[in-house]
């Protein structure tokens, strides 16, 4: 059968447990992590069909592991099913795309099995761009591509790429600018590739619902990210561990001590996620079944009856909120950093991580969950929040430890963390900031 002018290829892997996915393991185990290859592999083929009912084109699968009568069987069998040719992903891309060159076809687009935000209206923008440039790439929010088309064969565009690292869209950008190649940006989206992904995935019940926690109605989940905090975190989870409608999470990101013990000692579910508070909350989250999420830092206790001043200031009308801050210290200063802060929570609705944010998990999920930054996760939701809505403060206070502004002082701590705010609204990057803080805050 002579081809079509158009080609749309599917990179995928048949799922085997503890072959596939194997980096959501620590959060779903191996035949979890299995399933959400399949469920992904589905979801990206069912797009793939109906782009393909309205728009005549080859539609092909590459996949690795398994066998086409399998992968036929798995996901239906009105599909081209292809292994992928040996090698690393740069290779694999290659003779993917020459193939399909080689057997007539004029544009060809590839794109993984992994980004559940992927719709028929991309690969259409995709497949007519091709028409005027010579490189289509979707790039994704981790630094790779979703998706890449070609209409002229370009095998150097995958030569000398650190494939499964943050660059991987930046360096093919400066590959095509080199080869002086057109280019054409579709919109960016999230791969669902480790534990703080999945927060993606709350967003398409009806596609992981089999996988993931169902939404109770009434139930608040306390989410606590963690890292080394085997001295506090007893402290911390004994005010919610335990209470009728609550359920504790706690995100940790790669602690050598005896937290992760002590968490699952007192009642807590515990999962692993890369360290960063936006992932970890994001992990957290993802396997929550509360219909509100309360983000706790691990140096911060809860006021009594918290759960009832979440739930009184969401019904008020707010579409999110913290509670106002103590610090646990004596000394003047302090007193006058909490009075700054309540007054800008209040008048500004900018509340910080530090005052224990809550808000719904419907919205949490729509708007994307945090980003997976080192720095300045809570100041980036709330300003999202924000568009939608009044961010209000609960009547009642959470006590925060001091031991932030006894490290290197009162003053030199507000200096230093607002300097930060203000270069993070000036554009400086997430990134750039944290190094940067980090290398203030390990002064002594």
């Amino acid at each position: 059968m002579k081809p079509q002018n158009d080609r749309v290829i599917v990179f995928s892997r048949y799922p085997e447990p503890g072959v596939t996915k194997t980096r959501m393991i620590p959060a779903l185990g191996p035949e979890r992590a299995a399933q959400l290859q399949q469920a992904l592999t589905k979801r990206t083929l069912d797009v793939v069909n109906r782009f393909g009912a309205d728009h005549p084109c080859d539609l092909e699968v590459r996949f690795a592991g398994g066998e086409s009568a399998r992968m036929s069987l798995m996901f239906g069998a009105g599909l081209s099913y292809r292994s992928q040719s040996e090698g690393d992903l740069d290779q694999r891309l290659v003779d993917a795309f020459a193939t399909a060159f080689k057997e007539g076809v004029t544009r060809v687009v590839v794109v993984g099995a992994d980004c559940p935000g992927i719709d028929s209206a991309i690969l259409d923008e995709a497949i007519n761009a091709l028409s005027h440039a010579d490189v289509v790439l979707g790039p994704a929010i981790d630094g790779g591509y979703y998706l890449i088309g070609l209409s002229t064969n370009q095998p150097q565009l995958f030569q000398q790429i650190d494939w499964g690292g943050v660059n991987v869209f930046r360096q093919t950008i400066e590959k095509a600018k080199q080869s002086r190649c057109k280019v054409h940006c579709l919109r960016t989206l999230s791969d669902v590739d480790y534990p703080e992904d999945l927060v993606v995935c709350r967003r398409y019940p009806e596609t992981f619902e089999k996988l993931l926690p169902r939404t109770r109605e009434g139930v608040l989940s306390v989410i606590v990210p963690t890292l080394n905090e085997e001295r506090r975190i007893e402290q911390t989870l004994c005010r919610a561990v335990g209470l009728p409608n609550v359920e504790v999470i706690v995100a940790d990101g790669g602690s050598e001590d005896s937290t992760i013990d002590i968490a699952r000692q007192m009642g807590a579910a515990v999962v692993s996620a890369n360290p960063g508070r936006g992932r970890q909350m994001n992990a957290g989250a993802a396997i929550s079944s509360g219909d509100v999420l309360l983000f706790l830092h691990a140096d911060t206790q809860l006021p009594d009856s918290f759960h009832q001043h979440v739930r009184a200031t969401l019904q008020h009308g707010a579409i999110a909120g913290a509670f106002s801050l103590r610090i646990d210290g004596d000394r003047f200063g302090l007193r006058g950093i909490e009075k700054g802060v309540n007054i800008r929570s209040n008048f500004l609705g900018r509340p910080y991580g530090d005052q224990g944010l809550f808000v719904s998990a419907s919205r949490f999920f729509k708007c994307g969950g945090f980003p997976n930054w080192p720095l300045m996760e809570d100041v980036e939701l709330c300003r999202r929040l924000r568009k939608q809505g009044t961010i209000s403060l609960a009547e009642a206070a959470v006590t925060t430890s001091a031991r932030r502004w006894m490290h290197l002082g009162i003053l030199k701590t507000t200096f230093i963390n607002q300097l930060c705010i203000a270069s993070f609204y000036l554009g400086v990057s997430p990134t750039k900031l944290d190094r940067w803080y980090r290398s203030r805050r390990s002064v002594s």
